[in-house]
């Protein structure tokens, strides 16, 4: 199992799998046990590595041509756990498809940093910028 040096090794990690669709590679930046959780933009808590994963999955099968640009990363440090708060900004195909606010975390298992948690949500501000340009 592929081992990561730093909270930020882990995330660079799940990006990258994020975007190519890899799900094995997925797999592996998370934490594996009943203690890690998923929240999709709209969704319901997933608790549980099998849930977690089995949305991933779902997802992951549609992630051609899609990349994800990272901004705003406010890193939240304790011992043996590591929050970063940032913008996902959504590409498929070259347009820009949405941004998210995004909370990663994650834990020192003592060999390795993993994910324990990542919670997407639609940015409002992002939402606000698009109903001003509207015209009533």
């Amino acid at each position: 199992m592929a081992k990561f040096s730093s909270p930020e090794a882990a995330e660079e990690a799940f990006y990258g799998a994020f975007e190519a669709g890899d799900p094995e590679a997925m797999r592996a930046v998370w934490m594996d046990g009943p203690d890690c959780v998923c929240i999709h933009p709209g969704g319901e808590r997933l608790q549980g590595i099998e849930l977690v994963m089995d949305s991933w999955d779902d997802i992951l099968v549609n992630m051609e041509d899609t990349v994800i640009r990272r901004s705003g990363r406010s890193v939240f440090a304790g011992e043996g756990l590591v929050t970063h708060a940032l913008h996902e900004h959504l590409y498929m195909g070259g347009e820009l498809r949405g941004v998210v606010l995004a909370t990663n975390a994650y834990r020192f298992d003592g060999r390795s940093w993993r994910m324990v948690l990542h919670h997407a949500s639609p940015d409002p501000a992002t939402r606000a910028r698009r109903n001003r340009r509207s015209v009533h």
